[in-house]
């Protein structure tokens, strides 16, 4: 993608972690970067990536990823906002876990609808302004979508999918020009499942390294496609 300032992004769950340290990431490059929560607090999380970063170009937006109409929405808000859409990052996610016999009908629910229904609703409006800007895909996977464990039914079956999605559509969308990669971390320094960060976190990928790798990526010539890369930590606890 060359120069990638003036680009424009949209990142699901940008709250915290992860999702926030790519758009932090991003911001430093110059981009424009759209986020998107849950809540009303994400304009605020915008506001703060704006006073930290000096960019005022971070915009926060109201959108759950399971409702595909708000996610339309936020699309349609980018592209007023700043005309064109370069690079999608879906992101939000969230885990339960249990074994199966203790998995509740609703946490399974929320886990597929969200990891796995709630990046295809991310992907659908944004095919378009993608294929008009050969733009760039990402989704969050894990190293759970390619080992499973115990108390994972749900989290492994989400991630699982979410992989083979995304290999899927990259054969897709490669033909309208756009190119999709999926990022699998192992484990990272966030909030993620009720986690709080402390220093014993230190040995983790942190959600900077996550910002950075996808900011590398998009600096590499457009004929090469790293379609699937794995990232864990160097040392593991």
């Amino acid at each position: 993608m060359g120069k990638l300032e003036n680009k424009t992004a949209l990142i699901t769950g940008g709250s915290k972690g992860i999702g926030l340290g790519i758009a932090e990431a991003m911001l430093q490059e110059g981009m424009n970067v759209a986020i998107t929560g849950r809540s009303e607090s994400i304009k605020s999380v915008a506001a703060e990536l704006n006073a930290r970063t000096y960019t005022g170009r971070a915009l926060g937006l109201v959108a759950d990823v399971t409702n595909l109409q708000q996610m339309e929405n936020a699309v349609h808000t980018v592209i007023s906002t700043w005309g064109i859409l370069d690079v999608v990052v879906a992101n939000a996610g969230v885990g339960h876990f249990a074994p199966i016999q203790e998995m509740s009908a609703e946490n399974w629910h929320e886990t597929i609808d969200t990891n796995l229904t709630g990046v295809f609703n991310t992907v659908k409006p944004t095919i378009g302004p993608l294929s008009k800007s050969k733009g760039y895909l990402f989704t969050i996977a894990s190293l759970a979508g390619t080992n499973f464990f115990a108390s994972g039914s749900a989290y492994n079956a989400s991630k699982f999918g979410l992989v083979g999605f995304t290999q899927a559509i990259m054969l897709d969308l490669r033909n309208l020009g756009i190119r999709v990669s999926t990022i699998m971390p192992g484990s990272v320094t966030s909030h993620f499942n009720g986690h709080i960060p402390s220093d014993k976190d230190g040995w983790k990928i942190q959600p900077q390294d996550i910002g950075q790798l996808l900011v590398d990526v998009l600096h590499l010539h457009p004929r090469t496609l790293p379609s699937k890369i794995e990232i864990r930590p160097s040392n593991p606890n």
